[in-house]
């Protein structure tokens, strides 16, 4: 079981990784083009590639900093849904999650 300190370490070094990450992605995103017709449809196709990581980047980072909320509520580990207590399995495994495994079930159908 992994400390409720060490998950905030955990999310805060996530959050700092995505973010250098996200500000890479940017920085490619705003490059010129190539001139050559098919360099820049493989660029184009190159970019909606990082689009998507940059948008899975995003959610991700909107999880840890709800996450880091929570802890600095006194609320981590509590279902945000139902208000249960979260497993600290579950916890270790996803440091940012919001939900019980019950109410993490019931999100995804």
């Amino acid at each position: 079981m992994i400390s409720e300190t060490d998950h905030k370490a955990q999310l805060q070094h996530r959050l700092q990784a995505l973010t250098q990450r996200l500000n890479g992605i940017s920085t490619a995103l705003d490059a010129p083009h190539a001139q050559d017709w098919e360099d820049n449809a493989t660029e184009r196709e190159g970019d909606e590639v990082l689009e998507g990581i940059g948008h899975a980047g995003v959610a991700e980072i909107r999880r840890i900093e709800a996450a880091l909320a929570r802890i600095a509520a006194g609320a981590y580990g509590v279902c945000v849904r139902c208000g249960a207590a979260i497993p600290a399995a579950r916890l270790d495994v996803l440091p940012d999650t919001p939900f019980c495994p019950t109410c993490a079930a019931e999100e995804t159908k």
